[in-house]
């Protein structure tokens, strides 16, 4: 048995200590299966997440991804530069939701339900479209005075800071949306 002849250290291409990345392995199920399904089908998946259809289509034509962690920077990234129609978009896809009137299906009384529907009727009549808040790790019974209470301060801000405002908390949501599309899980949600 021969050793094999060792090259000098200027023609190794990459040093010793550098691990090769092998991204492939890597990549959770659910990653993957958003990176390989088709231009169309992840557009429509996206818009799930957020209803701008320029955020969509620039986060489906960037893909493949190499990890959550670079489409959530991206989703990030394309969610700061929405302009005003694309975020006005946006609004007017959360909307169609269920729970439009947001906190309405969390728990307590009638008059709060009452109270909540009031204040998303004034947000709406000052703003000119849905109240959005992220509720990400909002416990349900906690739901209804925490959108209760960000639409009374809300309410009393300025229509251009308010904009941003629910520009960042649309951005929260979608960013969890998009997590949760691209989750490991089987289930559906992802694009097969």
């Amino acid at each position: 048995m021969g050793r094999r002849p060792s090259r000098p250290p200027e023609e190794d291409p990459l040093p010793s200590d550098i691990p090769v990345q092998r991204l492939s392995a890597q990549v959770p199920v659910g990653l993957r299966r958003f990176n390989e399904a088709a231009h169309g089908a992840a557009e429509e998946a996206l818009l799930a997440c957020c209803g701008s259809r320029r955020w969509a289509l620039r986060l489906a034509a960037h893909r493949p991804y190499p990890d959550v962690a670079s489409l959530l920077a991206a989703a990030s990234e394309a969610s700061y530069d929405l302009r005003p129609a694309d975020l006005a978009e946006a609004l007017a896809d959360e909307s169609w939701m269920p729970q439009s009137l947001l906190g309405m299906r969390a728990p307590g009384s009638h008059a709060a339900h009452t109270a909540l529907r009031a204040a998303h009727a004034a947000y709406e009549a000052r703003f000119g479209h849905v109240f959005v808040v992220c509720l990400e790790g909002c416990p349900p019974e906690e739901m209804l005075d925490t959108v209760l209470a960000s639409i009374r301060a809300r309410l009393a801000g300025d229509p251009d800071e308010e904009r941003l405002v629910a520009s960042d908390e649309l951005r929260r949501i979608a960013i969890g949306r998009l997590e949760h599309l691209v989750a490991s899980h089987s289930g559906a949600g992802a694009p097969a």
